[in-house]
């Protein structure tokens, strides 16, 4: 990439202060902005780097006032964090290629229907019936299965497993060794003490937008459907069980785990590490504070949870102080 200042001004609707022909060819942090590099500012926190930075252009939000000089070119957007998304967004898009091609060693099944300009990596395998819609990416070692639909604009990464029956979106982003569709945990205990499988007939829908992370496994239900809604975030290596359904917009970071048969609600925010118990509800709007076990139905919405069991984050933190005191 290389980009003038006036440029990237143009892209995000913002404004040059500094010199318009300024070039980059790289994205820094701005700690370690190095000539040639953009960063931005949006945590007041780093100001002092804005000073020091080496970086060629900073993005800054249109109401920072400079405390001391700025080497660099300042180009000013209403949101800093939310514009160098954005930029990056933009940046990607002129790199990605949306030409047909299919690996001379991958497989697919002549009933299978792909569309225009879809890639299909060697190795790769789809299998009888499936649908890939146009301009979709699915990369080396990826197996889709039978009767899979997958929606347009998708980037389905390496090592990707998704079972037979799945529904995936429009412009969904699945990274690498993600399990779609797998079996949930459903066993039923005998007389002689041993364990009976349940044999699990559904499927997993995701809808648009959503981004599974790497190793991340998603199980299909007993009966109907396990569901991610539409815009939903998941982080890596969470697991999402039988039956569960993601609500839109919804963001859930590393090593988060599902029970079967939960619903959480639209817009949550689940931290790292957090435990939910099956067959319960959670409420939109709320937040969860890393590795939290919820095992109860959250019926007030806008809540924010800590511990485990979890709780009010208002009553969490008085009676942290109480068990800081115990302890000495």
């Amino acid at each position: 990439m290389e980009f003038k200042a006036k440029e990237i001004a143009e892209i995000l609707g913002g404004t040059v202060d500094g010199n318009p022909e300024a070039k980059v060819t790289s994205f820094a942090r701005i700690e370690s902005g190095k000539p040639g590099s953009i960063s931005f500012f949006a945590n007041p926190k780093y100001e002092q780097y804005v000073y020091t930075s080496k970086a060629d252009i900073i993005i800054v939000n249109k109401a920072f006032e400079p405390k001391e000089p700025v080497a660099a070119t300042m180009v000013r957007v209403d949101d800093a964090y939310a514009a160098v998304a954005a930029l990056l967004d933009y940046v990607t898009a002129q790199k990605r290629s949306y030409r047909r091609y299919r690996g001379c060693r991958s497989r697919v099944r002549w009933s299978s229907k792909i569309g225009s300009r879809v890639y299909i990596g060697d190795f790769a395998y789809v299998g009888n019936n499936a649908r890939i819609g146009s301009c979709t990416k699915v990369y080396e070692h990826v197996y889709v299965g039978d009767d899979v639909k997958i929606g347009s604009h998708c980037i389905i990464y390496p090592g990707v497993r998704i079972y037979p029956g799945c529904i995936i979106g429009d412009n969904v982003i699945i990274h690498a060794n993600a399990v779609i569709g797998s079996d949930g945990f459903g066993f039923a205990p005998l007389e002689d003490g041993t364990w009976k499988k349940i044999e699990h007939t559904g499927n997993v829908i995701i809808e648009d937008d959503v981004e599974i992370g790497a190793n991340v496994c998603v199980d299909k239900s007993q009966m109907g459907s396990t569901v991610i809604r539409k815009g939903a975030k998941i982080d890596n290596l969470c697991q999402i069980a039988h039956n569960v359904e993601v609500g839109p917009n919804t963001v859930m970071a590393a090593q988060t785990g599902i029970a079967g048969s939960a619903k959480i609600g639209e817009h949550c925010i689940i931290a790292g590490q957090v435990g939910i118990a099956g067959h319960i509800t959670i409420a939109d709007n709320t937040t969860i504070g890393a590795q939290s076990g919820i095992m109860n139905t959250i019926k007030e919405e806008g809540k924010t949870w800590m511990g485990s069991p979890a709780f009010h984050l208002r009553d969490y933190l008085r009676s942290y102080a109480i068990f800081k005191r115990a302890g000495k």
